[in-house]
């Protein structure tokens, strides 16, 4: 392990995060709401940290290694929640223990939305921009855009890029290198961004709600800046405008830039993955507007078409956003959305939960054994359109499933011993592993009245979420750390 090149990096990483306090004190300025002093005093703690890693090992320049690149990761997102909470936890609105801070952080940085804060609507413009903010930067992954920018300090990036998107496709290059590649991404997520906020705006919000809900809809973050989420507007517009985005949001980057380099949707309609994302949330859709239709849950038809496809989007996406209390819906329903997030969507994407992808090609390999009890002797060859799969890839996949599912299991059970329901315990994990936010029960609102032990659980939960399980994990085996 060099311990003197994950210093710098660090360092140098920790001193960009600083600058994210930048935007948010320049509005508490401009609007005069009293929280310059925690974004003053968050700027200047981060950058101390950050130069106190970097100074002492400037000079040093080894390669990083792969190994490195893990740990790298997994300490910065762990550094970056822990400091993303300082404003947060010095303002004295919300007035946030240091446990509900850092959960509030993480939430943000990881994308999952679940927020312990209650009268979202009376927090100060700054405070919400930086909520805001922390979801746009962790949505694409900050690590991402640091490979863009660490190459020009003297530090190579694939290590990084490579720990930080596990997954079956984690190795696909958009350009010849990595630097364009990362570069590439972010140009595809500012550009969707900024025609988001625009359609917003355009739709009926205001300019600052337009941006910030911009960052939350395509990071896939669910963060609003009312406590009604986006039913707050009653804008039917405006809800067309999120369900587009956040669907946009979950489709794999991959698509979106060979798209808009080539000026042609084939990338869109030869994708598999792509299909089978589309079809899941179409089936969703019918048997939830059918079931609140037969249930008379609305008085006309109209409601309930709108509001069963925007939660079935919004939850199946993993983004969070709510227009109706979905928790409150008759039957199956709220666990079958809850449920539905599990999948999430597209590899690529800003989204959580275990990624349609691996779904595909699972359910793939089930018709397959099926197909072999019948031929023995046969050879079946898994494909994802024309192309096929390595068994490798498939190995690598039903892994990532057995550990998700002891992990969720061990996880579920000591969420439990610290006195929570089932119900609530279950639909909290669900929601923070797969990066959801909004969950049942005692947490259908908020995660304000849950006990701290299991805020910290969940907190890691997020982190596991975020970082798909194996890149925090591998950090606990033997073999990680032996030479």
């Amino acid at each position: 392990m060099q311990l003197a090149v994950i210093s710098r990096i660090l360092g140098i990483l920790l001193s960009l995060f600083s600058l994210t306090m930048i935007p948010p004190l320049v509005i508490s300025l401009f609007t005069k709401d009293g929280s310059a002093t925690p974004f003053i005093l968050a700027f200047v703690i981060i950058l101390f940290i950050g130069l106190l890693f970097w100074l002492p090992v400037k000079n040093f320049k080894n390669d990083l290694r792969l190994r490195d690149g893990f740990f790298v990761v997994v300490l910065f997102w762990v550094g970056l929640g822990l400091t993303g909470s300082i404003p947060l936890l010095l303002s004295n609105v919300p007035d946030l223990s240091i446990t509900d801070a850092i959960f509030e952080s993480i939430s943000g940085l990881t994308t999952t939305g679940a927020t312990i804060i209650i009268g979202i609507d009376n927090l100060p413009k700054s405070i919400l921009f930086y909520r805001q903010e922390l979801q746009w930067l962790g949505g694409m992954g900050i690590i991402v855009l640091a490979v863009a920018i660490l190459p020009m300090l003297g530090i190579g990036g694939m290590q990084l890029y490579r720990a930080e998107t596990p997954g079956p496709v984690k190795d696909t290059k958009l350009t010849p290198r990595i630097t364009e590649t990362a570069k590439s991404l972010w140009y595809v997520y500012l550009t969707i961004t900024i025609v988001c906020a625009f359609s917003y705006f355009l739709a009926g919000m205001s300019f600052f709600d337009a941006i910030a809900h911009s960052f939350s809809t395509v990071s896939i973050g669910g963060f609003s800046t009312h406590d009604q989420s986006i039913g707050y507007f009653n804008n039917s517009l405006i809800e067309s405008v999120a369900i587009f985005f956040m669907l946009v949001s979950g489709i794999n980057f991959t698509l979106h830039f060979l798209s808009f380099r080539n000026l042609n949707i084939k990338p869109y309609l030869n994708d598999a993955e792509l299909h089978a994302y589309l079809k899941i949330l179409i089936v969703i859709c019918i048997v939830c507007s059918s079931y609140n239709a037969i249930a008379g849950n609305y008085e006309n038809l109209s409601d309930v078409f709108r509001d069963s496809i925007f939660q079935t989007v919004s939850i199946a996406t993993t983004t969070g956003f709510t227009t109706a209390d979905f928790q409150n819906w008759p039957g199956f329903m709220p666990l079958l959305l809850i449920f539905s997030c599990f999948i999430g969507a597209c590899a690529g994407s800003t989204c959580g939960g275990i990624k349609v992808i691996r779904i595909l090609l699972l359910f793939k390999q089930g018709v397959r054994e099926i197909k072999r009890l019948i031929h023995p002797n046969a050879i079946f060859t898994i494909k994802i359109g024309d192309k096929p799969i390595s068994e490798r890839i498939i190995e690598a996949i039903w892994g990532f499933l057995a550990v998700y599912v002891i992990i969720f299991a061990i996880l579920l059970l000591v969420l439990m011993a610290t006195d929570i329901d089932f119900l609530t315990a279950f639909s909290a994990l669900s929601a923070c592993i797969n990066n959801l936010g909004p969950g049942l029960g005692e947490v259908s609102q908020n995660y304000y009245e849950i006990n701290e032990i299991a805020k910290w659980i969940l907190c890691l939960a997020m982190l596991l979420g975020r970082l798909e399980i194996f890149t925090l994990l591998v950090l606990f085996t033997p073999a990680f750390w032996r030479r």
